[in-house]
């Protein structure tokens, strides 16, 4: 039977890492924030897209290459992809890194609104901080794992174009994950929590219908509207929102629409996202979108050509390994705001409009409890083949909602470092006790082995579609 949610006193008794040695592994951290603190903000400062993120690669690549690591580059096919590792045998703790940014969303480091005309882009998803907290944590697991002779092999991945790119995926079905005990993650929030979490299963693809031009007023006979083709998709798309379960989320953007009012568009294209919390009904929901935008060529006379460009499964919850990690998050706790960030902080809660103020949620850590995101994450497909726990800090201002310019200001200060330096911190110290607890491992795998099934196999929703590197460009 899958575990309740408490905390099991038999179990944490095990976790016999000595309190010194943790102490010192965060002191570790501590001393090399400022090292570590500049790595995300020259990221951050980089923002680059899914795929595209050659510098930001390059600059974790370095860091984990200094410290000692082995790095392998370009795995899975994909040019900003790399497995860094170091030591040898069982087990094999993995620990993730993200690094892309998003597009069309810009803000300087201030708390008012301040876009940059020479920053189209921006790290909205803090993946900047991501990135860096993580490789911080493996360093410091490096550094231990050196002064106490403990043997496995502590391994960081470092993932390109989470955002709608499905990089983790690739790495997935490459076989990256398929040696490691256990994978740990964690994400930029508003707020300190190490819940066992679950998400919506994704997919996406861009529509691309074909039509014939023609002079819009003098010769409309004789054209054929592929603008037309995408206006009649959306519509029954739109009317289908009745018909599917009401944990279904479905949204899209006319990517291409034509040029000018008197051309009838011979092409045009949405591109569309569709959720769902089971991959199952996932895809059964895909086959009517299919099917809707095959109507609506034929309905046109245009003819349509689906590409489809991403697909993740759910997050897997893993409540054997949540409990430790929440255990260590409480250890390491939240952190209080200088003078010069509770300004900062008090300027962007002011800027949300809302009654309600959640200041002061960076100091807290928050009870641990399953958790319902709404989002989804190539996360989730490494948490089908490999026990898989993470968490959130408050690397943003509390009740900051992610991919706003609020978040992007917060990523870029000392807030950002702050919260970075708590999930560093977190992360290492779950690893350590991975490494020391041989029964919490296998207690991880027997979960995620009932929580899959016994008939599971994976299957990229995607299909076997290759990287698609050029996804972010025009």
């Amino acid at each position: 039977m899958i575990r309740m949610l408490v905390i099991l006193t038999s179990t944490l008794a095990l976790l016999c890492v000595g309190a010194d040695e943790k102490d010192d592994v965060m002191d570790y951290i501590d001393r090399h924030e400022a090292e570590y603190g500049e790595v995300a903000k020259t990221i951050w400062d980089y923002a680059e897209l899914g795929y595209l993120e050659t510098r930001s690669s390059a600059l974790l690549q370095s860091k984990l290459t200094e410290a000692g690591f082995e790095v392998s580059v370009g795995v899975a096919g994909i040019p900003t992809a790399f497995v860094a590792s170091y030591g040898e045998g069982e087990p094999v703790i993995g620990l993730l890194a993200e690094f892309d940014a998003l597009p069309g969303i810009s803000q300087s480091a201030s708390p008012i609104r301040e876009i940059l005309d020479d920053k189209p882009n921006g790290h909205a998803c803090g993946h900047h901080l991501f990135g860096a907290g993580s490789t911080a944590a493996a360093v410091a697991v490096k550094y231990w794992m050196q002064a106490n002779d403990v043997k496995g092999t502590i391994r960081l991945y470092g993932t390109p174009a989470e955002e709608g790119g499905s990089g983790k995926v690739y790495m997935v079905r490459a076989g990256l994950f398929t040696d490691a005990d256990t994978v740990l993650h964690w994400h930029p929030s508003n707020r300190n929590a190490a819940n066992p979490a679950t998400s919506l299963a994704n997919k996406s693809a861009r529509f691309k219908f074909k039509g014939v031009s023609s002079h819009a007023a003098s010769a409309p006979d004789r054209g054929r509207s592929a603008l037309d083709a995408v206006e009649a998709m959306n519509y029954m798309v739109n009317m289908m929102r009745e018909h599917v379960p009401q944990e279904t989320r479905i949204h899209y953007v006319i990517t291409k629409g034509g040029e000018a009012p008197n051309v009838v568009p011979d092409l045009a294209e949405v591109y569309y996202y569709v959720r769902h919390p089971s991959a199952e009904e996932l895809l059964r929901i895909w086959d009517r979108v299919i099917t809707v935008s095959r109507a609506a060529a034929m309905g046109t006379g245009t003819q349509v050509e689906v590409e489809t460009m991403h697909g993740n499964h759910s997050l897997l919850p893993n409540e054997a390994l949540a409990q430790v990690m929440h255990q260590n998050l409480t250890r390491v706790g939240g952190y209080t705001y200088s003078e010069e960030e509770q300004e900062f902080a008090k300027t962007i809660d002011q800027s949300f409009g809302q009654e309600k103020s959640y200041l002061g949620l960076e100091a807290k850590v928050l009870p641990l409890e399953l958790a319902h995101g709404k989002g989804s994450t190539d996360v989730g497909d490494v948490s089908w083949v490999v026990p898989t726990t993470g968490l959130r800090t408050a690397t943003w201002v509390p009740g900051t909602s992610a991919h706003s310019w609020q978040a992007i200001a917060a990523g870029a200060t000392s807030i950002g470092i702050k919260g970075m330096q708590v999930a560093a911190k977190t992360l290492a110290l779950t690893a350590m006790d991975l490494f020391n607890d041989s029964e919490l491992i296998s207690e991880a795998e027997e979960e995620l082995r009932e929580r899959r099934g016994e008939d599971f196999q994976y299957k990229a929703l995607f299909g076997d579609r290759t990287p698609p590197l050029n996804y972010r460009l025009p």
